[in-house]
């Protein structure tokens, strides 16, 4: 390479590391994954336990979205300017006293502390994993990142099931979160004994947010990803609501298309990883995710009649967010990936902190089933200004 340089490894050493490195993210993966269902799966307890109010929880959820937007925008920062690996074992040891401040404590307020933290920097290491995949597993980027999110999918969905089958108390809640504690130290010792390469630039040069939001593609990714945030969050939010308030569902039954459209996303990053590997990044969020953008319109727009078509979506769009996070590094110089991907994620996640703060009012004065058009618009938007955004903005070309 002319002006970076990939630090850390030998050819001869590769596979045995690229092994263990990868059993690590695997790890963290499944930690993350079924860090993140808790939330919700413990909703109920914590407003038992704490005699809380619907406010007091929805604070809960609104303390994890700051907690993303702070870690992703600067956390995207320190990765690039310092040594990657010291940066990832930091956040996840900020993750584990998280976890801890969960398992010592019986207060609410230390309680939306640990969300912060364990949020915020769950998903800052999501980011740093699917940042480092293309620097450590060159040959089949698109491949690895979404059978790690798979694995993550796995992880939550797999956490759910068990965490089903205890009483549901705070207790367990504890427990829970011992177990995650070591799983997460099991993971970090991976990764501890062995080397994370890292890009080095000659003359170097300062890396700013202004650099950044300069940039012809930094708009665009905002806008992307902002909509294709609520369109898939959305139904992740408000699926059961919808089906069971405007469709006459029952909650099962409503839990049941979420269930499918949940799995679909999961199934289908380990499905269709080769298929991004084959096609390469930009073509495969065009395809499947125009694919998954005419089930989930038609799914919604046709209400019960075609609802299973919403829930199938799931299977096609299920490799858009990971692919579009690694696409980020086709648009930037090596130096500024992780400030760049940081820097997008965060904004765009104020597109889901103000779509859940105005929807209830929307819900109020217009119902439910015209407030939800908003979701399919969501999509449709996403992949007109994702076609727009190949057709206009050209890859940074790197030596």
């Amino acid at each position: 390479m002319k002006e970076y340089g990939i630090t850390g490894w030998t050819n001869s050493q590769d596979n045995r590391k690229k092994v263990l490195v990868f059993i690590s993210f695997m790890i963290i993966m499944v930690v993350m994954g079924a860090s993140d269902s808790l939330r919700g799966v413990f909703a109920l307890v914590f407003q038992n336990h704490f005699k809380l109010t619907t406010s007091q929880v929805s604070m809960i959820i609104m303390v994890s979205y700051i907690g993303n937007l702070v870690f992703l925008f600067f956390g995207g920062s320190f990765l690039d300017r310092f040594q990657k690996k010291k940066v990832f074992i930091t956040v996840l040891c900020i993750w584990m006293s998280g976890a801890v401040l969960f398992i010592m404590t019986d207060n609410f307020i230390v309680l939306l502390i640990g969300m912060f933290l364990c949020m915020g920097a769950s998903t800052l290491i999501n980011t740093t994993i699917n940042i480092l995949v293309p620097v450590i597993f060159a040959a089949s980027p698109g491949l690895i990142v979404n059978v790690l999110y798979f694995v993550q999918g796995i992880g939550t969905s797999g956490s759910q099931n068990a965490i089903g089958s205890l009483t549901m108390s705070f207790t367990s809640w504890k427990l829970v979160n011992m177990i995650l504690i070591t799983l997460a130290v099991l993971g970090a010792i991976f990764l501890f004994i062995n080397e994370i390469p890292d890009v080095k630039q000659k003359d170097k040069k300062k890396v700013t947010y202004g650099s950044i939001i300069k940039t012809p593609a930094f708009v665009f990714f905002t806008l992307i990803f902002g909509f294709y945030f609520i369109a898939e969050h959305g139904i992740l939010n408000w699926l059961i609501i919808y089906g069971t308030n405007e469709l006459g569902f029952t909650t099962a039954k409503a839990a049941r298309y979420l269930s499918i459209f949940f799995g679909g996303i999961t199934i289908g990053r380990f499905v269709f990883a080769p298929a991004v590997q084959k096609l390469g990044v930009a073509k495969s969020i065009g395809i499947f995710g125009c694919v998954g953008m005419v089930f989930y319109v038609l799914g919604i727009i046709f209400s019960s009649k075609a609802i299973i078509l919403l829930s199938l979506s799931g299977f096609s769009i299920s490799i858009v967010y990971p692919t579009l996070v690694l696409m980020i590094r086709n648009f930037y110089e090596n130096d500024r990936i992780a400030t760049a991907t940081g820097a997008v994620i965060s904004l765009a996640t104020i597109y889901d902190i103000c779509f859940n703060a105005v929807f209830g009012k929307l819900i109020d004065n217009f119902g439910l089933r015209t407030s939800f058009y908003i979701l399919p618009a969501s999509m449709l938007i996403f992949c007109v200004l994702f076609l727009i955004f190949c057709k206009t903005v050209k890859p940074v070309k790197k030596a």
